[in-house]
């Protein structure tokens, strides 16, 4: 895939499925502004550090990214959170910080992403929700609702700004083999390594998702190869059902 010229401006860039997305594009020829928490170290062409949870930064993300590359053709929502447990273990902590960063934060990039895409004549996001959004699995409530929420913007979405030329999609992956995986194991107990390596062993493929694996499909979707995707919301689970 080509993406020589392309502007895309990604978020939780820092992150295992991030970083992959990152050097993915940059090897296909795009420039690429990165957001994260912190965004030392990370290889890109535009910074933009800064919470996600903070109304005004994410506000003006997607400006500030065109500003920066010279455009905005490409709108990655990456960044995510998990908080595990069922309603009744969840405080109110766990549900503001969850609806922030994966409810609200894509809502607003994408709102201010629209109209600068629509002015150049078009563009693609690309949401990561979860297969656990689209058939909810145990004592993930909060997760399941946002990232429920999540697939359903991007298919309301994808109806209303197909006709901009702007083709919004989302990748819904099952588990992957991130930090945020490992240190949900760490925090129960487990070894990590052996925690994935049983965990690969329930999914029919014989393996957990590794970074790449959705970074590809990722940039299929932002690519011109899916050109008539438009609200899909593409499943990623090594054939593996929710729960």
């Amino acid at each position: 895939m080509d993406f020589a010229g392309q502007k895309a401006l990604v978020t939780g860039a820092a992150g295992g499925i991030g970083l992959a997305i990152v050097r993915m594009l940059r090897e296909a020829g795009a420039a690429v502004a990165v957001a994260d928490l912190d965004t030392t170290g990370l290889e890109a062409d535009a910074y933009m550090s800064g919470n996600l949870t903070d109304t005004g930064y994410a506000n003006a993300l997607p400006q500030r990214a065109a500003d920066a590359l010279g455009g905005l053709d490409i709108l990655v929502n990456n960044a995510g959170i998990m908080r595990r447990g069922a309603v009744t273990e969840s405080t109110d902590d766990d549900f503001d910080i969850s609806v922030a960063v994966n409810m609200q934060a894509p809502f607003r990039l994408c709102r201010a992403a629209i109209p600068i895409m629509a002015k150049a004549g078009g563009g693609a996001i690309v949401n990561i929700a979860s297969c656990w959004g689209v058939r909810p699995g145990p004592d993930h409530a909060l997760y399941c609702m946002t990232k429920a929420a999540i697939a359903s913007l991007t298919q309301c979405m994808g109806r209303d700004h197909a006709h901009q030329g702007i083709r919004v999609n989302a990748v819904c992956p099952n588990e992957v083999d991130t930090p945020m995986l490992r240190t949900g194991f760490e925090r129960r107990g487990f070894d990590p390594d052996t925690a994935i390596t049983e965990l690969g062993k329930t999914v029919p493929l014989g393996r957990v998702a590794t970074p790449d694996d959705i970074a590809e499909i990722v940039l299929f979707l932002a690519s011109d190869h899916a050109r008539y995707l438009c609200g899909s919301l593409v499943e990623a689970n090594g054939g593996k059902p929710v729960g």
